[in-house]
């Protein structure tokens, strides 16, 4: 810049050696490496983040992708494209014919010249439907009385629309010719379709080989309603529906809580449970009860035979009280099935055993009519091994006050009836310890 500064003003400049190749690059290799010794790695930055920035010669990162430094090849500036070394395939101009035309139309595309082959390559896509035909006969014989408003030519035009749109029954409908035949919906037409397939297949004897289609229209339309109705929610709606959505989320998520508190309640009281009959059965404790029941007897009278028994039918009466899920949303039928979670593991395992007993199904079809009954029966069941319990405890008392007699009046005995002996041999007798 000061070189032409001086030469506008005419003056004097040193002279200055010419500017060559080499004394140009020499001054540009002094320039990189006073650059490259000055870079430094700044303060607060790591050494390995610093290293990424440049590689062991210190040059700046590329701009572009480069496969030089991997010794692939000698890099994308030094490879030539090899053009002229092929010749080119010939293409010609040829025509060609759709087999699945029937008007003998000829096309023309381009193709190589040493393709041999004169077959059209997409008339393997050409498939159609194979709808069935019907003459007079069949139609008067078996076609029609089984829809009104349906005549033979309507028939006819149905199944010609079929053919050339095969089955696509929006087009069908578009195409209909409502000024000879009247208007007819989608789903008229396809439950008349629908139905002639199924009486020619009934009568060719073709429904053994082939299932046939039955097109419920009332289904159809419900369906579509149910649709337009969700189409045309408004944003109000969608937002109470999310609502309602929400919060019966909280109430399952609540309920499960609470299932979960009471399941965790009931294994402590199995737990307790189980603690007092593993002290009750030590010999101490035996024989304070024993001290104590000789006490009770002295001074309280015995419990009679019928009293007995109506304890336990008051102890048994309750069964099993299911949950009621009417409001809790929306749940499988199934869910009326499940045991609540208050029942112990005595009664589960004693249920188990009774379903086995009478060879019940334990898990039926969740019916309406099937979850009512198996929920009762299942309640009886339960109810039935209480009885037995307790039958079989009033057995062991009257057994052992027969014993406390015979001891106190020698010579005498009690009779216990008949009737009770079979049951407590064969079916309590389990029960009575």
């Amino acid at each position: 810049m000061s070189a032409d500064v001086r030469d506008i003003l005419d003056i004097e400049r040193a002279n200055t050696p010419e500017i060559t190749r080499d004394s140009f690059l020499a001054t540009k290799k002094r320039n990189f490496e006073r650059t490259k010794h000055a870079s430094r790695r700044p303060e607060g930055m790591h050494r390995e983040v610093f290293a990424l920035l440049y590689t062991d010669k210190k040059d700046a990162p590329p701009l572009l992708p480069t496969d030089t430094a991997l010794g692939i090849g000698a890099g994308y500036k030094q490879n030539k494209a090899r053009l002229g070394m092929k010749k080119v395939r010939k293409w010609e101009w040829a025509p060609f014919s759709n087999p699945a035309r029937n008007d003998a139309a000829v096309f023309h595309h381009w193709k190589r010249v040493s393709d041999d082959s004169t077959d059209y390559p997409f008339a393997k896509f050409n498939k159609q439907l194979d709808i069935p035909t019907y003459t007079m006969t069949e139609y008067n014989a078996h076609l029609r009385n089984n829809i009104q408003n349906w005549s033979k030519v309507q028939t006819d035009h149905l199944f010609d629309l079929a053919r050339r749109f095969d089955l696509r029954f929006i087009v069908m409908a578009d195409r209909w010719n409502r000024q000879q035949h009247g208007i007819k919906t989608v789903e008229e037409l396809k439950e008349r379709y629908y139905e002639v397939i199924s009486l020619l297949a009934k009568a060719k004897n073709q429904s053994v080989e082939k299932k046939t289609f039955v097109y419920d229209i009332e289904h159809e339309r419900r369906r579509k309603e149910q649709l337009e109705k969700l189409f045309k929610r408004t944003t109000q709606q969608v937002e109470e529906e999310q609502m309602l959505i929400n919060e019966m989320k909280k109430i399952e998520a609540r309920k499960k809580e609470r299932e979960r508190k009471t399941q965790d309640l009931q294994k402590l009281i199995s737990q307790a449970d189980q603690q007092n009959e593993h002290t009750t059965n030590t010999p101490s404790t035996r024989k304070y009860e024993k001290k104590l029941h000789k006490k009770k007897v002295h001074h309280q009278p015995r419990p009679s035979k019928v009293d007995s028994v109506v304890n336990a039918i008051e102890i048994g009466s309750s069964g099993i009280k299911f949950a009621d899920l009417r409001g809790s949303g929306v749940s499988l039928r199934s869910q009326k099935m499940k045991l609540p979670a208050n029942i112990g593991q005595r009664k589960v395992k004693a249920l188990e055993q009774a379903i086995q007993e009478f060879k019940v199904d334990p898990a039926p079809p969740p019916t309406e009519e099937i979850c009512t009954s198996f929920n009762e029966l299942r309640s009886d069941m339960v109810l039935l091994c209480e009885l037995r319990t307790a039958l079989s405890t009033c057995i062991y008392e009257m057994e052992s006050l027969k014993h406390q007699y015979e001891a106190a009046c020698p010579g005498k005995t009690l009779n216990i009836p008949p009737s009770l002996v079979p049951i407590k041999s064969e079916t309590l007798e389990p029960n009575a310890n």
